[in-house]
């Protein structure tokens, strides 16, 4: 059985174009690390610097140094959580009968495209739903889907990135839902060439770019599900612009239960703002609601009432270095295992790499097509998040 991945290369390529597939967008928009997580094992914790927004001074002329101003230098970290392998055993006798009709290696290679189809929409999800839960504010409206009349809410996430400081290069892309994508695209103005520069929309249903932005669907865009704030909850005192700590107070019938993801308003100022981790509080007590960066845009003085949004789909628009997908063929032990063949492929449809290997048993043969990876999103400021 020696070599028999080789033979078999060319059926996995054809399959991998004819198998039904999702639509992939948020992987392509990320950054992906192949080769730095080789060091990381399973669970590891990859750390990567992360410094905060620096203070200036008058410059006061003395001969003597000034010490200068303390900066603190947090981190981020990501783990590769994920070793994950879809398994294709295959008799002696299996295969002598399918060779009676379409062939062994025309359904394996099928097998294996529908094995790549498996890991990247589990991956796609994950990545995805990292992204809209690390955003640093939201748009749109909770359970309607956007761009039914125009494309405003594109300027508006631009708006919010911007002011964060996002760097409008050519490496931010919006990624949205069909339905949001169809929606866009039965939008007149950008179906007429002569309003559009182009006839693509129009005759190929191709999403250009807007607003700086490069346009893609995903079928891993994901539907969250709102957690809620009951009565009357309050904030507890003065909180400055970029606080990310926001302290509560509940009367008699006000609670929170909040999740990752749910986007929350404070009365008087119109930002939303997207909760970064689960919090619960009681009846009658306080507790402390974390948002994500860079925090608040407006400072409150206290007892602004705080309220929760529905759920939505979480569309997204993000900056290619605000997330990562890191990924490497699953670790061996030394000197190896039982596999008898052993080869590298590249899914060409999202670009990811997988490793297959050819185990031989008892008048069997299982074939595994595996990769472990994890997924992070860096930098919250260059996300913002299109409800639906």
């Amino acid at each position: 059985m020696a070599n028999v991945l080789t033979d078999l290369a060319a059926d996995i390529y054809v399959a991998a174009d004819t198998v039904a597939r999702e639509l992939v967008g948020v992987i392509p928009s990320s950054l992906v690390n192949a080769n730095g997580a080789e060091r990381a094992a399973l669970g590891d914790t990859v750390r990567s610097h992360v410094t905060n927004q620096a203070t200036a001074v008058d410059v006061a002329p003395s001969m003597t140094i000034p010490e200068g101003t303390d900066q603190t230098v947090g981190n981020k970290t990501m783990t590769i959580s994920k070793s994950r392998a879809v398994q294709i055993p295959w008799t002696g006798e299996d295969m002598r009968h399918v060779n009676n009709g379409s062939g062994f290696e025309t359904i394996y290679g099928d097998q294996v495209a529908q094995a790549m189809r498996t890991l990247v929409n589990e991956m796609e999800v994950d990545l995805a739903t990292e992204v809209y839960r690390n955003a640093s504010r939201a748009v749109g409206t909770a359970g309607t889907t956007p761009f039914a009349s125009n494309f405003n809410l594109i300027a508006e996430a631009r708006k919010i990135m911007v002011d964060n400081g996002t760097p409008f290069d050519g490496q931010v892309s919006m990624v949205l839902d069909t339905a949001a994508g169809a929606n866009l695209r039965n939008l007149a103005q950008l179906q007429k060439a002569n309003e559009n520069g182009s006839d693509q929309m129009l005759r190929n249903g191709v999403l250009l770019d807007l607003q700086g932005m490069m346009l893609k669907e995903s079928a891993g865009i994901q539907a969250h599900t709102a957690g809620t704030v009951t009565a009357n909850v309050t904030v507890t005192g003065a909180n400055a612009v970029g606080a990310t700590e926001i302290g509560v107070t509940t009367d008699g019938s006000g609670a929170v239960a909040l999740v990752a993801g749910d986007v929350i308003s404070l009365a008087g100022d119109s930002n939303r703002y997207v909760v970064a981790a689960d919090v619960t509080v009681g009846n009658s007590t306080t507790g402390t609601i974390t948002i994500n960066g860079p925090g608040l845009r407006q400072a409150t003085s206290g007892s602004e009432a705080v309220t929760a949004e529905a759920s939505y789909s979480g569309n997204i628009a993000f900056h290619r270095n605000a997330a990562e997908i890191a990924m490497r063929a699953p670790a061996l032990p030394a000197g190896g295992d039982v596999a008898d063949d052993a080869m590298t492929i590249q899914d060409p449809f999202s670009g990811m790499v997988f490793e297959v290997r050819a185990y031989k048993g008892y008048k069997k043969a299982m074939f595994e097509v595996a990769t472990a990876f994890g997924v992070k999103a860096w930098k919250d400021e260059f996300i913002s998040l299109i409800q639906g």
